[in-house]
């Protein structure tokens, strides 16, 4: 428990001190290092192969996925976001630009769509729908990676119950975990606290490099809300 405790706050410190190198990044540097980011993303061949993507929508002071955004709808492929409700992330479809561009905030000024678009359910991005070929392909948000392939989040653990979730519907099988990271976010090896709930990523995208875990470890099968 005590260890358990020594790594949450760990954490804790971890993201405070990305915080403050984040504020210091200028804001032509995130616009530079994200359309690179961009360009990576869709050109790979783990894109062109997709067919149903989830893309974060970006706040402030992270890798900014709007125009990725936009080129995902304009590609014919389905894209699912986030939206938080009761306490869990789940995933939902976009169904075009002017779906995108008329979504409200929500949680921390997030922005997130409705449970409904035109008057009827969102698609889910969950397998089990009937009409939906579920997730292969995840982009991830974070507020650092290491290059051991470990993601720091905010702190709630949606992502994680959300993965552990969707494994579960689909007999184990994962989506590819492709983190967006500022370079500045990218630690060296085992800089970032682990315990046994973390995922990993399978390939980290900056600006200037692309890092692929070619042997991901087994991934958890139970999460932590507080890690």
């Amino acid at each position: 428990m005590a260890a358990a405790s020594a790594t949450v706050q760990a954490k804790k410190s971890l993201r405070a001190a990305i915080s403050k190198i984040k504020k210091a990044i200028p804001d032509a540097q995130i616009a530079l290092q994200s359309q690179q980011i961009t360009n990576h993303i869709l050109s790979s061949p783990y894109f062109q192969k997709s067919q149903g993507v989830s893309c974060y929508l970006s706040i402030g002071g992270e890798v900014d996925t709007s125009s990725l955004v936009l080129s995902i709808l304009r590609s014919g492929k389905k894209l699912f976001v986030p939206k938080l409700d009761s306490g869990s992330l789940h995933m939902v479809r976009l169904y075009g630009e002017e779906d995108y561009r008329t979504l409200r905030s929500g949680v921390w000024g997030i922005k997130e769509p409705a449970w409904e678009w035109e008057n009827k359910r969102r698609e889910s991005g969950k397998p089990t729908d009937e009409d939906s070929p579920g997730i292969d392909l995840m982009l991830m948000p974070g507020v650092a990676f290491d290059k051991g392939f470990s993601r720091i989040g905010y702190g709630k653990g949606y992502y994680d119950q959300f993965l552990s979730r969707y494994t579960a519907s689909k007999s184990g099988a994962s989506p590819l975990l492709v983190a967006l990271t500022l370079k500045e976010q990218l630690l060296e090896a085992g800089k970032i606290p682990v315990e046994d709930h973390d995922w990993k990523m399978n390939l980290i995208v900056t600006g200037d490099e692309v890092l692929t875990n070619d042997t991901p470890p087994n991934q958890p099968s139970t999460v932590n809300t507080e890690a």
